[in-house]
């Protein structure tokens, strides 16, 4: 068995939660995390895009970092999100090793804005894996960073470098994810980071996925996860067909936006956001309102 077996199975990309003024709300924070846990995920993502993690500063990530940590209390691993368009600056948090104590690997997305070229990609991540005593997982968004990590590119990264050990492929495309999963270096992990397309990524060979829907229902989606990676099709097709619903009116007028306005429905956290987000419209308010009171 892999040593990053660990990050098989269900992640979860969990929201901050905010108060009406903008605040961050542990309070919250932590029965989000509780919830998550319950419901039998295996690991937490924290500061990553459905964190907002682009709109808190320095001090309030170090601070709900320090919180999820806490809350955790090492019942299943945590990863951190730590990524940007400035390698430097990457770099330069990476030395501060006290920042990443408890922490079990860095979720880092490709450069945005910027649109490097492969080559670019390829040494940027090469930086990162140099500094880094932690394992780093890469993270593939084209739809938010404007660019597209090839798959001969995350195949390269992930033999030349062994503390690159995983990606989270939300590029959409199957056929990218199955190229990945044919030519990838024994023990790299293919993980879904597109909630709707889970099942067949896995069914193709994948290793798991980080969720934006567990943040709201944990025991079905990892379920679900856990049924297909054992390969009980039936059982997996039975809750991913449960969740398809749903899972699109919680990204209709986006993310985070619509997670939290579930978790808010579910008595679990507020469903505020910080601009340039606002919340869901009242449409999607009122779907979700129909769709939560009806799931069972």
């Amino acid at each position: 068995m892999s040593k990053y077996s660990k990050f098989k199975g269900t992640g979860v990309a969990i929201v901050t939660p905010f108060l009406k003024d903008s605040s961050i709300d542990y309070k919250s924070l932590t029965k989000v995390v509780n919830h998550i846990i319950k419901g039998g995920v295996e690991y937490v993502v924290a500061m990553g895009t459905t964190g907002e993690s682009v709109t808190l500063t320095k001090e309030e990530k170090q601070l709900v970092v320090s919180h999820v940590l806490e809350v955790v209390d090492n019942r299943v691993p945590v990863v951190l999100g730590l990524g940007g368009n400035n390698t430097q600056e990457i770099l330069n948090a990476l030395k501060k090793s006290n920042d990443f104590k408890g922490v079990d690997a860095i979720l880092s997305v490709s450069p945005y804005y910027n649109k490097p070229n492969q080559r670019g990609i390829y040494q940027h991540y090469k930086a990162i894996s140099e500094a880094s005593d932690l394992p780093i997982i890469l993270y593939n968004v084209p739809g938010r960073t404007s660019s597209n990590i090839s798959a001969d590119t995350t195949i390269k990264l992930a033999t030349d470098f062994k503390n690159i050990i995983a990606i989270k492929e939300a590029s959409g495309s199957i056929e990218q994810c199955m190229k990945i999963i044919k030519y990838r270096p024994k023990d790299f992990l293919v993980i879904s980071g597109d909630d709707m397309i889970t099942l067949p990524i896995i069914a193709s060979g994948g290793d798991g996925v980080i969720s934006v829907v567990a943040n709201a229902f944990p025991k079905d989606f990892s379920e679900m996860t856990r049924q297909i990676l054992a390969g009980n099709v039936k059982e997996a097709q039975k809750l991913h067909y449960k969740l398809t619903d749903i899972t699109e009116q919680l990204f209709a007028d986006g993310n985070p936006a619509g997670i939290k306005e579930a978790l808010s429905i579910l008595g679990i956290c507020q469903p505020h956001v910080r601009l340039p987000l606002v919340n869901v419209n009242k449409a999607t308010q009122n779907a979700l309102k129909e769709m939560v009171s009806m799931y069972k």
